[in-house]
């Protein structure tokens, strides 16, 4: 049996095959999870489908989180399929790419706003529909962040400000719904090649970079942060909250660049 046999899962932010939160749904469910899924738009539900059918799931829930009425009626849709849920996979981020490049002074109150609730309050938001259903036995949320929080990272800009806030909020929710039995994690990743990095300016040379420096020479691959999720939602997992797991190959210890590249 998987060490996930038995457990039911929502994942959050599946874009395509090349997507964090897929590299995180297939290792979940390969560990025997069953799995809902949501989506936003016919676009990606196309995309989706068939990747949910890969993995034996038939619940795709169309969900946009800025709009409450849109996420009660999804929670109210799962409710209807699953009495309980063990863990929740959140990968929702978004701000404007023509602000992903140049200096974060430049950045508008409209996107600033746009882009915090997009990619920090909504993990709240969701928190407080997905937690009632894991009340009786705990359960794992999980949430994906990245080093742009705490240091600076070209072009990443309001992005590094909602990373910051969404980390904070892990730390804040592991308080408050450990009396529970939920644990609340991030797990941050270094530079991957996905359709939300590819909209930070630069990415290219900043994924070069971090392969050509991490202690490890490689940036994380799907099946390593699949991994990590795996163990953070199974029960191996049970003391572990509050915390931001990185799985860069090591680049965050780093104070310079290898000699070789200096």
């Amino acid at each position: 049996m998987g060490v996930l046999e038995g457990k039911r899962g929502l994942v959050m932010g599946v874009a395509n095959d090349r997507s964090i939160a897929w590299g995180i749904a297939k290792a979940c469910a390969q560990a025997g999870a069953d799995l809902a899924f949501t989506y936003q738009g016919d676009a990606f539900r196309k995309r989706l489908e068939p990747l949910a059918e890969s993995v034996g799931s038939d619940i795709l829930l169309d969900v946009d989180v800025t709009d409450d009425a849109s996420l009660d009626a999804a929670f109210d849709a799962l409710k209807e399929r699953w009495e309980t849920l063990d863990f929740l996979v959140h990968a929702i981020a978004y701000s404007d790419k023509s602000e992903l490049t140049g200096r974060i002074v430049d950045t508008t109150r409209a996107n600033f706003k746009n882009s915090l609730d997009i990619s920090a309050y909504s993990f709240i938001d969701v928190a407080r529909r997905a937690h009632p259903m894991m009340h009786e036995n705990g359960g794992t949320l999980l949430t994906l962040t990245y080093m742009g929080s705490t240091r600076v990272t070209p072009n990443y800009n309001v992005m590094g400000v909602a990373k910051a806030a969404l980390e904070a909020s892990v730390r804040y929710m592991a308080n408050d719904l450990g009396p529970e039995g939920i644990r609340v994690n991030a797990i941050s990743p270094g530079p991957m090649k996905t359709l939300a990095g590819s909209a930070i300016g630069g990415a290219r040379r900043t994924f070069k970079h971090t392969e050509a420096n991490a202690p490890i020479r490689s940036n994380a691959t799907l099946e390593a942060v699949g991994g990590t999720a795996v163990y953070l939602c199974s029960d191996a997992g049970a003391f572990t909250t509050g915390e931001i797991v990185r799985v860069d190959g090591g680049f965050h210890v780093l104070g310079m660049p290898q000699h070789e590249n200096l």
